[in-house]
């Protein structure tokens, strides 16, 4: 933005839910940009950068999950109150890594767990299952330089985008070596970009925590693994691990 141009300030809040709250600390910790990012919002709410806490806001920021009924009422509330509502990070998109504990009984878990306590917790839900989400940022945790991107998209009422095409677009802009050819499963052909591939850069398989690309061919993904003769139940994993693929695999 040009100097002397002015806008008028985003009342923002940030809520975190069932999460690691890395998300919002990946704001909060990125000092080189930290100081302008904020003189273009008026936070209201956001703990790991302010004690205040006021409840009128514009925009509300959501990281996390919902496991538990009182979230459900929390989440109910903010929507009200806010005119934007952004899932923020993969938790809040898709469920997660929180949502791994859908698979097992969470009574019999409890037991073992936490013998002899009372756990208040159930099924995992992703935000939009609860209320409407007006945006999602996907990322586990999210990426730094987009969220910025975004919120002065909001700011200036620029329209807001996310990468259409797939991890691997990224992944050859690094010159990197495919996983496939080193023997791995990885979901960059079916994962939406944004990441700068910086798992795969590490020699890590993408995991898909950005979700889909648009316009995948998941058919063509899966005879791929097929056809390298790579194992169905490692690709089943690496598809539910953030529960982003949900609807799109079935075995």
């Amino acid at each position: 933005m040009h100097k002397g141009t002015t806008f008028e300030k985003l009342k923002i809040a940030s809520f975190d839910f069932t999460c690691c709250e890395g998300c919002q600390l990946q704001l909060a910790n990125r000092e080189s940009t930290l100081t302008d990012f904020l003189d273009l919002l008026d936070i209201r709410n956001f703990r790991e950068i302010s004690s205040e806490q006021h409840n009128d806001y514009d925009i509300a920021l959501i990281e996390g999950s919902i496991s538990r009924p009182d979230e459900v009422e929390r989440l109910q509330a903010i929507r009200r109150q806010a005119k934007t509502l952004v899932a923020f990070g993969t938790c809040a998109c898709f469920g997660g890594v929180n949502s791994l504990k859908n698979r097992f009984s969470l009574n019999e878990l409890a037991v073992e767990v936490y013998p002899g306590m009372e756990v208040e917790t159930g099924l995992v839900k992703k935000i939009s299952e609860v209320v409407k989400v007006d945006l999602s940022i996907p990322g586990c945790p999210v990426n730094k330089e987009e969220v910025e991107r975004i919120v002065v998209s909001l700011v200036t009422g620029s329209q807001v985008t996310l990468p259409k095409y797939p991890v691997c677009i990224e992944c050859k802009a690094q010159i990197n070596t495919c996983l496939f050819d080193l023997g791995e499963i990885c979901l960059g052909p079916i994962t939406r970009a944004g990441c700068n591939a910086v798992c795969t850069t590490g020699k890590t398989p993408c995991l898909g925590c950005r979700g889909p690309a648009e316009e995948i061919n998941m058919a063509a993904f899966l005879e791929l693994v097929k056809e390298r003769g790579l194992s169905e139940n490692d690709l089943r994993e690496k598809l539910a691990f953030y529960n982003a693929f949900e609807g799109l695999y079935q075995p």
